[in-house]
Formats: C-alpha cells, sequence, structure tokens
C-alpha cells in the first residue's frame, strides 16, 4: 500500500496511544488540510501491510490502530487487511475519511465494505475550514462525526461514538 508515513505513539487520532498509519492519495482537496503532502497518490512510498501489522505491534502499549491519510477508502482493501490484522492484536480500529457515512455506505463497493466491518469508530466528512475547532474531540472540524460503527450498522442509522467514563471501571469503598 501506498503510505505518506506512520507515527507509532499518537494520543490525537482517537483515544489512548494509537499507530497510525497516514495513507497517500485524497480526492478531497480540504482547504486548510492538516496533512496536504498526502493528497499526491503518487507521492509517499510503498509498505506492506505486514511490515505496518508487526511495527504496529512492537510496542504493547498501543491501543489502537489510526487509519488517516490521505483517505484510506482510496485503498480500502489493504487498509481493511491491515485492521483486521490490528483487530487479530486486540488492538481497535479508527479510521478517518472525507466521505460520509451515507456515501460510503450507499456506494455499494465491496472494499468499502470490508474497510467498514474492520473499523470500530469512522471519523466521517470533509474538513471545513470554517468548522475548525481545537475542542472538537479528535477531530479537525465540527462537522465531522465520531461514528459508531457497529453501534450504527446494528440500528440502522448512524451512532455517534460516546467516549467510556474513565472512573466507570473503579469502585470507591464506603467508609
Amino acid at each position: 500500500m501506498r503510505i505518506a508515513s506512520t507515527m507509532s505513539d499518537s494520543i490525537v487520532d482517537g483515544p489512548g496511544l494509537r499507530f497510525t498509519v497516514f495513507t497517500q492519495g485524497c480526492p478531497h482537496n480540504c482547504p486548510g488540510c492538516h496533512n496536504p503532502e498526502t493528497h499526491d497518490p503518487a507521492g509517499g512510498r510503498e509498505a506492506t501491510v505486514e511490515e505496518l501489522a508487526e511495527k504496529m505491534g512492537k510496542n504493547p502499549l498501543t491501543d489502537g490502530l489510526t487509519l488517516s491519510g490521505g483517505d484510506p477508502f482510496l485503498q480500502a482493501e489493504e487498509c481493511a487487511q491491515l485492521a483486521a490484522l490490528a483487530h487479530g492484536q486486540g488492538k481497535n480500529v479508527w479510521t478517518y475519511t472525507g466521505y460520509t457515512w451515507e456515501t460510503l455506505t450507499a456506494a455499494g463497493r465491496p472494499d468499502w465494505d470490508a474497510l467498514l466491518a474492520q473499523t470500530d469508530v469512522l471519523v466521517d466528512g470533509p474538513f471545513v475550514a470554517a468548522q475548525k475547532s481545537y475542542d472538537a474531540l479528535f477531530r479537525g472540524s465540527t462537522n465531522q462525526r465520531l461514528i459508531d460503527v457497529t453501534a450504527s450498522r446494528r440500528a440502522g442509522r448512524v451512532v455517534l461514538w460516546t467516549r467510556p467514563d474513565p472512573l466507570a471501571h473503579f469502585t470507591i469503598p464506603e467508609s
């Protein structure tokens, strides 16, 4: 697959410590894009899915894989393979795309369906500079949605991801 780069310890591309793959190639060309160097599909370098999975597995503290870009749906088959390997390592998978959930699910493309099937949270929609916000959790602009893919498929409609309460597993002993 063609990638721009990887980051082994991202804390901004989803919850926890993430292995992020910035795929190469993007048709959206959003004005103000954070990663314009990823737009040219001929840029970047080649990497195998196996090479990326091995690199992802080196840090036992890594919580998940983030597929960013560029747009991972331009290389959906390879990204789905990598996501499946991430799940095999016990990691969750977040995928960023300039396409909307509605476009992806209506397209009838088996490769896009395969990547969606391996995605836990989809961050969808183009970056809109006028809606840029540093308060938008794990997003560049407020129009983008954090979609819980499994819940959305089950419900037959978009279900937004909600951040788990980090204290939910703790009980306070009674005095």
